[in-house]
């Protein structure tokens, strides 16, 4: 005779199994199961916490005087912006309420500080306790003129973090004592006045520079944009980490040219380690003549990323510039009224591959991805900091007949495809094996090697 056995209930569960089953609820539900009783609000705690989004200064206050320090060591990830939510308000201390919540995240994996100015040195002790910190994206939302962020405060803060991983930095600030060249000079690129009160570093001393983040011996990622990368140290800086992914960006302020030589200089002293690098200014020969490692820059180059900033002009010229690397997969990224001429560029550099031979030119290149972006936001960030692009609509007109040509050229090429029609936003071919289409809807192009 079959009798069934009683399975047990709830509450004699062991605590570690509550908690993996919180893990596996989506928000809306740990918030509701957070309001059955005082064992099911402890159990939700560490999910309630686990991303954490600050708003604004105000936010900022409320947060660091509202909620009890011992729930801050559940936060991993952490978004703090200190932009005012009502301009004109009464006096925020923001340094002091980013010094009453970071030294409690003990468990902190992932930190993006939106800041609307630079913050008091008190706070730079704070980022010595994180250990558990692997990746920190500061970006400067405020007025460059008027509330600048120094670079000396940023690399002390960076170089303070014992085990980061990923850095990302936007519109950082030259500091007038590590660039007086800059002070009253054309193109007048703004520079920071007064931070001669940041204390020396116990490894980097005085010299909080920029290039001194390659002093770092645990950085693996790096991202610098819309910051002046023209000082003279990037090329001569002691390498201390082993860079695989590397992202810079230009400065508005100078022109094209400038931009060009700072980043090949940069290039050349750290680029013996980089797999993977995003591009926003052309690259000449000269990149291999900065080379300070007997390693020649870029061997281990795998994936490109040319961004929307990127001159379609230069296009051939700087994947020429790379051919000697194991460059495995191109993505390129542009605004929809320059998807005719990027095709039109990349046909020139499948033409001059085909007529070089593919074993010799880009043999290990198997991917070509175009996408377009309507806003700089919705371009690719690789590494650090990285954002899910907008959702686009399907190319039209000239645009759909440049991504149509250049998939035919593909094909002229004895360039294998298989089309994947996937969301309706989506136009793509994947050259290799038919892949489901992601997330984001954008219209894209696939070419690779024919298996």
């Amino acid at each position: 005779m079959f009798s069934a056995t009683p399975t047990g209930s709830w509450s004699s569960l062991p605590v570690e199994m509550k908690l993996n089953i919180v893990d596996h609820l989506d928000l809306a539900d740990v918030r509701t199961f957070a309001k059955v009783n005082r064992e099911s609000y402890c159990l939700s705690v560490p999910a309630l916490f686990h991303t954490v989004h600050i708003a604004s200064a105000e936010a900022l206050h409320q947060y660091s005087a509202a909620v009890p320090k011992p729930y801050l060591r559940h936060i991993r990830q952490l978004t703090i912006c200190t932009k005012r939510a009502t301009p004109g308000s009464s006096h925020i201390r923001v340094s002091d309420a980013l010094a009453d919540v970071l030294p409690y995240c003990t468990q902190l994996e992932r930190l993006t500080l939106s800041l609307a100015a630079s913050l008091a040195r008190a706070v730079i002790p704070c980022f010595e306790q994180l250990h558990s910190l692997d990746s920190l994206c500061i970006d400067h939302c405020g007025d460059e003129a008027r509330s600048p962020l120094s670079e000396r405060l940023v690399v002390s803060i960076a170089a303070s973090v014992p085990n980061l991983r990923q850095l990302s930095l936007d519109r950082i600030t030259r500091s007038a004592i590590h660039a007086p060249d800059l002070l009253g000079a054309r193109p007048f690129v703004p520079v920071v006045k007064g931070d001669e009160d940041i204390p020396d570093h116990a490894v980097l001393g005085h010299e909080l520079r920029l290039p001194a983040l390659l002093r770092l011996p645990t950085l693996k990622k790096l991202r610098i944009r819309d910051t002046h990368l023209g000082d003279p140290h990037w090329e001569t800086m002691p390498v201390c980490c082993a860079l695989e992914v590397l992202d810079l960006g230009s400065c508005y302020h100078e022109s094209n040219d400038y931009n060009r030589v700072c980043n090949e200089r940069i290039m050349g002293n750290i680029g013996h380690t980089v797999d993977e690098c995003a591009l926003n200014t052309a690259l000449t020969s000269q990149t291999f003549a900065h080379a300070k490692h007997p390693e020649r820059p870029l061997t281990k180059l795998r994936k490109i990323h040319l961004t929307p900033l990127f001159p379609v002009e230069n296009v051939v010229d700087t994947l020429t510039t790379l051919s000697d690397s194991p460059v495995e997969s191109l993505s390129v990224q542009c605004h929809e009224d320059d998807v005719v001429d990027m095709c039109s560029a990349l046909e020139d550099f499948l033409s001059l591959r085909a007529e070089r031979g593919e074993h010799g030119f880009y043999q290990h290149l198997h991917e070509i991805s175009v996408s377009t972006v309507s806003d700089l936001a919705d371009a690719l960030d690789i590494g650090v900091g990285a954002r899910v692009p907008a959702a686009q609509d399907a190319l039209s007109g000239e645009g759909a007949d440049a991504v149509r040509r250049l998939k035919e050229y593909c094909r002229d090429l004895r360039l294998q495809g298989a089309a994947d029609t996937g969301a309706a936003a989506k136009e793509t071919t994947d050259v290799v094996k038919p892949v489901p289409a992601p997330v984001q809807a954008r219209q894209a192009v696939r070419a690779a090697n024919q298996a």
